[in-house]
């Protein structure tokens, strides 16, 4: 009978995500503290061995840092895009941190954050926004809540609208 006891005494290692630090399966580790920005409970990851073509579709947490085509649906989830990450699909989670490319549509139903090395083409509907310096946007964004047609002619007296910026090409500054 297998006991969790006996994979241990085996050598196999066990999984810390709590301080940063995994283990590797070849017994030694690495350090994924920069690995995992903003979403240090990714559930999944995808590393730059692997290509997917297709659609992804989950509510957990993604880590991505390898080429993804097709379609990406997180419901809950968040999705990390890593330095060497490259996506060319449309992309829908309830929040999405970019620190490689996303070429489509990025709708992050809470937040959309773009680090410094990031880039993205196409367009970006989401309630929040956060653009770092260095960061590349090109194409359409809609941010803030969706409003109702009679609601947006009542927006400017209540203060509340809903923005939209069109950025043709270039660095955009947060």
């Amino acid at each position: 009978m297998w006991k969790k006891e006996d994979s241990k005494a085996q050598g196999v290692p066990e999984i810390s995500t709590a301080a940063g630090i995994s283990k590797a399966p070849s017994g030694g580790s690495r350090d994924t503290s920069g690995a995992l920005p903003g979403s240090g409970r990714a559930a999944a990851c995808i590393s730059q061995g692997i290509r997917i073509k297709g659609e992804i579709t989950g509510s957990e947490d993604l880590f991505v840092d390898g080429p993804v085509e097709g379609k990406l649906n997180l419901a809950n989830g968040s999705l990390t895009v890593g330095p060497n990450g490259s996506i060319k699909a449309d992309v829908s989670a309830r929040e999405v941190i970019v620190r490689g490319r996303v070429e489509g549509k990025i709708a992050g139903r809470e937040r959309v954050q773009l680090w410094s090395t990031g880039h993205v083409t196409g367009e970006v509907q989401t309630q929040r926004l956060a653009i770092e310096d260095g960061a590349v946007l090109r194409g359409k964004v809609e941010t803030g809540r969706a409003a109702d047609k009679g609601l947006e002619e009542r927006a400017p007296a209540t203060g509340k609208s809903s923005g939209a910026v069109t950025v043709n090409s270039g660095t955009v500054a947060g």
